[in-house]
C-alpha cells in the first residue's frame, strides 16, 4: 500500500551521487573503528524516523507509536531540514574508505537518503495532497484494515490515532489549498475520481465502519466491560472527529478545488511542473535517467514486447490481425469470471500454486504469511486491479494479496496469473516481507521503499514465471506479455503527459493499442499516472536492471551459478538505489567467481 506525499517518504530516494564502496566481500572485512560513528549516527537517525514516521514504527510493534500519526503540515515538513542537514554533516565527516563493506553500503545509502529529501524540500510536492484513489479516507481505510488489537494499550493508542485523523484531513485540506494558490493542482478528472471516494467515505454507516473492525480483534482476556469501553470510546472519536471531518473534505473537494482543477493533465503544464517533474523522475528510478530518456527506452521496450506478443497470438491459433485478437480477449465470455468470489478463488488458486515454485527458486523465504481478499467496496470504482499490502509479524497481522472484484467483464483471467505472481509470490510478497525480517539491517533499510527495487522485483517476478512452468496456455502467456507492454507504457505515457504535453488521448493509445487491459483498467491506471507523476517509470526502469544484473551473475561465475542464493543475495539484504544495487551484487559476483 502506498501513502502518496508523505513527507516522512521523500527521504526515500535521492539525485545525489553515490559513493563507491568497498568491493571486498563483507565475510572477509572486520568492523572498523568508524563503523562505530556510523553505527552510532544510525541509531539516532532511527530514533528520528520513528518520530517522524509512526506508521511504520507501530508495523515494528511500538506501542506508543500506536497512537500517533505523521505531521503532514508545511511547516513541520519544512523544520525536517535542520535535523537533516545535522545528519549529513556527521555522515561527510566519516571517511567511506575507512568503513567495511557493510558499513560503507549504509553510509552511501543514508546519504543518498538524506540528500533526497533535502531536495525535496524545496519542491513542496505535498500541495499534491491526493490522487485518483483518494486522501485520507483511503488511509483510514487501510489503516483500519491492517490493525490488529492485541491488549488495552494498544486499542487506546489506536482510539488515539483514530482521533488524530482530524488533523490529517485538516493539513491534506491545508496542502490542497496551498496548490490552489500556486498553481499545482490536480487535473479535473483526477479530483472527479477522489470526489468519487470522498462521497463513498460520507455514506459509511457505523455498522461498516472501518475504523472500528480492529476492535473486534482485542482476545478473550480482555474483560467484556474493558471491550465495550473501548468500543463505544473508538465510536465517540469516529462520531464526532471522523464524520466531520470527511464531510468537511467532500465539501472542500466539491466546491473549492473543482472548480480550478484544470483539463490538461500533465504536472509539465503547472508552474514549476517541469522541474518537480524531473526531480521525481529521478526518485522513483534512482537513476539521473532524464524524461527524454525514458520515453526512447519505453518506446524500444513497447516494439520488443509486440514481437513477442506476435508469437503468442500465433500459438493461440489467432489467424487474424492484432487488434482484432485484443478484441477477442477483451470480450470473449471464456475469458472472464462470472462472480466475485469466482475471481477471488481462481487468484485464491494461483497464489497457493505459486507458492509450491518457491523453494526451487529461494534458499530463504519469509516467516510472515499472506492472505487473498478483495478491494474494500468503499474504493473499489477508481482503484488498481491488485495491490499488495503488507503485515506485521509483531503485531500479528498477515500480509495482503488484495484483488479488485468489480466490473467482472474488465479483469481478465489471462492476466491474473502475473498480477498474482506481481503482487504476491514471488513478487512484492517475498520481497517486502524479506526486507522486514533483515534483523541484520539498520532500521532505515528494513523500513527503506525504493520504488525501482521494489516494483522492478515485481515485474521481474512475472518474468520469473517463465522459468517456474506458471503460465499453462498461449493465452497466459500473452497475458504476462501485455503486462509487460502495459509497464512498457507506462513509460512511453508518464513522460508524455508530464514532460511532453500530451493529452489523454494520445497516452491512452498505447496501453489500448499494444496490450490486452480492459477499457476500464486503462483509464483507471490513466488517472493514477496523472495523479502521482513519475511514480510508473519505476517499474521497467528497475526490472531492466535486475535482469541486467542477473545476465552478469549468470555469464561470469558461468557453471557456479545458483538461482537460489542468487535471489537470496538480492533480496536478504533489502532494497537498494539501482547503482547501488550494482556495486554490491557486482561484490557478491566476484565472490561468487572465487570460489
Amino acid at each position: 500500500m502506498k501513502f502518496s506525499h508523505l513527507a516522512v517518504t521523500a527521504v526515500l530516494a535521492s539525485t545525489s551521487p553515490l559513493v563507491a564502496v568497498a568491493q571486498t566481500p563483507p565475510a572477509a572485512v572486520a568492523a572498523t573503528p568508524a563503523d562505530a560513528a556510523l553505527n552510532a549516527l544510525i541509531a539516532d537517525y532511527e530514533t528520528y524516523l520513528k518520530a517522524v514516521d509512526p506508521l511504520s514504527a507501530s508495523g515494528e510493534g511500538d506501542v506508543e507509536a500506536m497512537g500517533r500519526l505523521p505531521d503532514l503540515s508545511r511547516a513541520f515538513e519544512l523544520a525536517q531540514r535542520a535535523p537533516l542537514e545535522a545528519f549529513v554533516a556527521r555522515l561527510k565527516a566519516i571517511d567511506p574508505a575507512s568503513l567495511s563493506h557493510a558499513g560503507s553500503i549504509n553510509h552511501a545509502f543514508l546519504l543518498y537518503t538524506l540528500n533526497r529529501s533535502l531536495e525535496g524540500l524545496d519542491y513542496d510536492t505535498s500541495r499534491l495532497a491526493f490522487d485518483s484513489e483518494g486522501g485520507p479516507g483511503t488511509w483510514a481505510l487501510y489503516i483500519g484494515g491492517s490493525t490488529r488489537l492485541n491488549s488495552i494499550a494498544e486499542a487506546e493508542a489506536y482510539i488515539r490515532r483514530i482521533e488524530g485523523f482530524g488533523n490529517i484531513y485538516a493539513q491534506t485540506t491545508e496542502n490542497a489549498r496551498r496548490g490552489l494558490e500556486t498553481g499545482l493542482v490536480q487535473a479535473r478528472s483526477v479530483t472527479e475520481s477522489a470526489l468519487a471516494n470522498a462521497r463513498n467515505d460520507v455514506a459509511i454507516t457505523p455498522d461498516a465502519e472501518p475504523l472500528l473492525k480492529p476492535l473486534s480483534t482485542l482476545p478473550a482476556t480482555v474483560p467484556q466491560a474493558d471491550k465495550d469501553r473501548l468500543t463505544a470510546d473508538a465510536a465517540s472519536a469516529v462520531a464526532t472527529i471522523i464524520v466531520p471531518a470527511r464531510q468537511a473534505w467532500l465539501t472542500f473537494l466539491e466546491t473549492d478545488y473543482l472548480p480550478k482543477a484544470p483539463v490538461e493533465p500533465g504536472i509539465g503544464n503547472r508552474p514549476g511542473g517541469k522541474d518537480i517533474y524531473a526531480y521525481l523522475v529521478r526518485g522513483h528510478t534512482t537513476t539521473d535517467l532524464t524524461p527524454d530518456q525514458i520515453h526512447q527506452i519505453g518506446l524500444s521496450e513497447v516494439a520488443r514486447i509486440r514481437a513477442r506478443m506476435d508469437v503468442e497470438m500465433k500459438a493461440a491459433g489467432w489467424t487474424g490481425d492484432f487488434a482484432g485478437f485484443l478484441a477477442f480477449l477483451r470480450t470473449d465470455p471464456q475469458f472472464y469470471a462470472s462472480t466475485r468470489e469466482a475471481l477471488i478463488e481462481k487468484a485464491s488458486e494461483m497464489a497457493k500454486r505459486a507458492d509450491g515454485g518457491l523453494p526451487a527458486l529461494f534458499a530463504t523465504l519469509p516467516r510472515l504469511p499472506y492472505d487473498v481478499q478483495p478491494v474494500p467496496p468503499q474504493i473499489e470504482e477508481n482503484y488498481t486491479t491488485g495491490r499488495y499490502n503488507g503485515g506485521s509479524m509483531q503485531n500479528g497481522v498477515a500480509a495482503h494479496y488484495i484483488v479488485n472484484t468489480s466490473k467482472l467483464d474488465q479483469r481478465p483471467l489471462y492476466e491474473l496469473p502475473a498480477l498474482t505472481l506481481h503482487e504476491a509470490v514471488p513478487g512484492h510478497h517475498i520481497q517486502i516481507a524479506l526486507q522486514l525480517e533483515a534483523k541484520g539491517q539498520p532500521y532505515f533499510r528494513r523500513q527503506a521503499n525504493v520504488s525501482a527495487f521494489t516494483e522492478g522485483w515485481g515485474l521481474y517476478a512475472e518474468y520469473l514465471g517463465e522459468e517456474m512452468g506458471f503460465y499453462r496456455t498461449p493465452y497466459e502467456r500473452f497475458g504476462r506479455l501485455s503486462y509487460e507492454m502495459w509497464r512498457a507504457c507506462r513509460l512511453v505515457a508518464d513522460t508524455g503527459l508530464h514532460w511532453m504535453g500530451w493529452s489523454e488521448e494520445q497516452a491512452r493509445a498505447c496501453f489500448r493499442d499494444n496490450s490486452a487491459l480492459a477499457p476500464h483498467n486503462i483509464e483507471t491506471e490513466l488517472q493514477r499516472y496523472i495523479g502521482w507523476p513519475g511514480q510508473a517509470t519505476a517499474y521497467k526502469i528497475g526490472e531492466i536492471r535486475l535482469r541486467e544484473i542477473r545476465a552478469r551473475a549468470e555469464r561470469e561465475p558461468g557453471p557456479k551459478f545458483n538461482v537460489r542464493t542468487f535471489h537470496d543475495a538480492l533480496l536478504t539484504e533489502g532494497p537498494l538505489p539501482l547503482a547501488l544495487l550494482d556495486q554490491r551484487m557486482d561484490a557478491w559476483i566476484a565472490e561468487q567467481k572465487a570460489k
